[in-house]
């Protein structure tokens, strides 16, 4: 790389005046204000470790469910009655949801 490419890339441009200022300057020598320095960094979303966790409870919640709703807890009886669907149906459906947001956390983790 030439001298003048490598000089242009220590350059930066004052965010009040507009002028080209060395990189390293936290001082305009133009027109004296305190420029910040600019650190861009890789954020990390933890909104794959969250649908994770998420969906790792509602797996956890449909099982308990299930496992109370289908009768398995026999000293433990619940005093109401649970409808067939909710076995049949909805705790299935919650365990499947549970696990396919945990998959999609995944993914959003692997992709940042």
């Amino acid at each position: 790389m030439s001298a003048i490419g490598h000089q242009a890339m220590e350059m930066r441009q004052c965010a009040f005046c507009g002028k080209r200022i060395a990189a390293h300057l936290n001082q305009c020598p133009f027109c004296r204000e305190m420029v910040p320095q600019v650190r861009l960094s890789r954020t990390s979303s933890g909104a794959g470790r969250v649908q994770i966790r998420r969906g790792l409870l509602y797996t956890l919640l449909a099982g308990v469910i299930y496992y109370f709703a289908a009768g398995y807890a026999k000293p433990l009886e619940i005093p109401v009655t649970i409808q067939p669907a909710v076995i049949h149906y909805l705790a299935p459906l919650l365990f499947l949801s549970g696990l396919g947001l945990s998959l999609h956390g995944l993914i959003q983790k692997a992709k940042s």
